[in-house]
């Protein structure tokens, strides 16, 4: 685990990002904030669109605008606001000292260009090596990733390689420049139990030898138990919950938090061959949002003011936070 006294790289402060769709204004995000220290794992768990990867994408600067935009908030990287930078000086730190890993490889990766000049062309951009040293530098990678024969690989095209292979290449591509952030979006999607181990093996492994910092975004829990020093659950565009990966997982505060938790496989609360728990209902409409608590809905323990006010993130302790009514008068949840 990383020290909490380790520097501070990143500093996410009221971050919100709408987009225009024909039924209205959609507030994305809403009022996201967080810190991640170098050398650190922060995970970020949540369902299917609740907000982990537009929030990657905002930090990237990447949101398609339109029909997206950033609205507010700021993003102190290495003490700089990425959001302030010119699109010239942020292309410098995208790649460079930022990378990221997308869930699709074989949508990410260019089926026209072997992989070795999709990893050089990174690197010469950013380390203005030449065009030799620059695929020296993608061989090195492919080996320190794990894929074997790289020197003869490095000439390959994506189709030639597994779905486990492709993910290895774009680790090997997001780490090229030896970045100081590492995003890695559902870095195991549609991979094999034993290529998800391999994957989050290589991601541990390349932190601890580099230092890089890494922002985990899964709904994996089990994979939130392995790798996160500290956790961000989010809901609906929002912070619920944050802490240590011992809080969350030990000490849930959140409703949501709970039935994510008892979602997962492995993690049954009834006795042995009952079904998994699941969270009823569905993910509010981002469209219509009430005056409430946006969990209410599907929230056992809804109270009046539950639906009187959203909850603001309440401090627990140093470094724990929860955005629950029943937390903040001192009740349990």
């Amino acid at each position: 685990m990383t020290e909490a006294s380790a520097p501070l790289l990143l500093q996410v402060q009221g971050l919100t990002v709408e987009f225009r769709t024909r039924g209205g204004l959609a507030r994305v995000l809403d009022d996201v904030g967080f810190e991640l220290h170098r050398g650190e794992t922060l995970g970020v768990v949540g369902e299917s669109g609740c907000g982990k990867s537009v929030t990657a994408l905002a930090l990237m600067r990447l949101i398609a605008e339109p029909p997206g935009r950033i609205t507010k908030g700021q993003v102190c990287f290495a003490g700089r606001d990425l959001l302030q930078l010119p699109e010239s000086e942020m292309r410098r730190v995208r790649g460079n000292r930022m990378s990221m890993i997308f869930q699709e490889p074989m949508t990410s990766l260019n089926p026209a260009y072997t992989v070795g000049d999709q990893i050089s062309e990174t690197v010469r951009l950013h380390q203005s090596l030449t065009r030799s040293a620059a695929l020296q530098r993608a061989i090195e990678m492919l080996e320190a990733v794990g894929i074997p024969a790289a020197r003869q690989r490095v000439h390959e095209y994506p189709h030639q390689f597994s779905g486990g292979m492709r993910q290895r290449v774009m680790i090997a591509m997001a780490l090229a420049c030896e970045p100081d952030l590492l995003i890695a979006d559902e870095p195991t999607t549609a991979l094999d139990t034993t290529v998800q181990a391999q994957i989050f093996d290589l991601i541990g492994e390349l932190r601890s030898r580099t230092g890089t910092a890494v922002m985990l975004i899964t709904h994996d829990m089990g994979a939130i138990a392995e790798m996160a020093d500290r956790v961000v659950v989010m809901y609906a565009g929002h912070i619920v919950e944050s802490g240590t990966v011992r809080d969350i997982l030990q000490d849930p505060r959140h409703p949501y938090t709970k039935g994510l938790i008892a979602c997962a496989p492995g993690r049954r609360t009834t006795v042995p061959g009952q079904p998994l728990q699941e969270i009823p209902g569905t993910v509010p409409s981002l469209l219509e949002r009430g005056a409430g608590c946006l969990f209410a809905d599907r929230c056992a323990q809804v109270q009046p003011l539950c639906r009187q006010s959203i909850p603001p993130l309440h401090t627990l302790q140093p470094g724990r936070q929860v955005a629950c009514w029943m937390q903040r008068e001192g009740a349990s949840t």
